[in-house]
């Protein structure tokens, strides 16, 4: 049973990180990060690393890697490989503990549960999980490594066509039997959980859908994979990602979303870029740049 679940993981896995990428996951130390808004206490959770070779397959996809590279040195980061966070946030809000996101989960070695320790949440209090997409490395911590749910009394939100997505994969059989009875879908635009709002950014998956997070005036938001890295998806926006499933749709997406964050200013959550995600996109020539830092 256990070996039937590990592979299912990897299963998993396999729909976030595909074959021709080569990406391989690479552990960390549990953390959490904590900071007010308004009422509202919001933690990033610390999963795992994911590492991408610059090899043609993911950033900038047919875009020689001596570009990439070339991008990735001005920012002084290594120029053979983009190492992304796989991270959660957790929104403390009056009455609930939701989580947005999962990690790869621990059938994989994902360190979820402990950042969750760390934050001082118990998985049984978690009364809601929003999934921005069904990649392998946002629900495959939707279950335990004996396949059980990890949030045994939490409602599982996705768009609709996100739950279509991820039940048309043969690979998900297992977690879509298991987490099935808990999984609400939701429209475009709706409001999920008060002060939660859904914002439909398709192109990386038919219902990927970012969060946007308000509470007393004060407002972030989760942006899911609308942007990978903090430094290629921002500084070159318009080359396409190897990870979306509509490449024309992702590069649209991203530059709309990105410019009109740096438009508003707005606290961002980025669940890839380095931890704890939080931070601000400004403009910066042709595309944009990360500035980290809570609101």
């Amino acid at each position: 049973m256990r070996r039937l679940i590990r592979d299912a993981g990897l299963g998993l896995l396999a729909m976030a990180l595909p074959a021709a990428c080569g990406a391989k996951p690479a552990p960390v130390a549990p953390a959490a990060s904590s900071f007010a808004l308004g009422a509202f206490t919001i933690v990033s959770l610390r999963d795992m690393l994911n590492v991408v070779p610059n090899d043609g397959s993911v950033f900038g996809k047919g875009v020689d890697p001596a570009a990439v590279a070339k991008v990735l040195q001005a920012a002084g980061a290594p120029t053979d490989k983009v190492t992304l966070g796989v991270d959660a946030l957790l929104v403390k809000a009056p009455g609930r503990i939701v989580l947005i996101d999962t990690g790869l989960g621990p059938s994989v070695g994902g360190q979820l549960p402990g950042s969750l320790a760390a934050a001082h949440v118990d998985p049984a209090a978690v009364t809601d999980i929003l999934i921005t997409h069904s990649h392998g490395d946002h629900v495959g911590g939707l279950l335990t490594t004996d396949g059980a749910l990890a949030f045994p009394n939490a409602t599982i939100r996705m768009a609709s066509a996100e739950w279509a997505f991820l039940r048309s994969h043969p690979d998900s059989a297992r977690m879509v039997a298991a987490i099935a009875p808990h999984v609400r879908p939701f429209a475009p635009g709706a409001e999920v959980v008060r002060g939660i709002r859904s914002v439909a950014l398709p192109g990386h998956t038919p219902g990927h859908s970012g969060y946007e997070i308000s509470s007393q005036g004060h407002h972030m938001i989760d942006i899911g994979d609308t942007a990978h890295s903090a430094i290629v998806s921002l500084a070159r926006p318009d080359w396409a990602i190897g990870y979306d499933t509509d490449a024309a749709q992702g590069i649209a997406q991203r530059r709309a979303e990105l410019a009109t964050l740096a438009a508003s200013g707005e606290t961002v959550f980025a669940p890839h870029f380095p931890f704890p995600g939080v931070g601000r996109i400004v403009t910066a020539g042709d595309g944009f740049a990360w500035k980290p830092g809570r609101p």
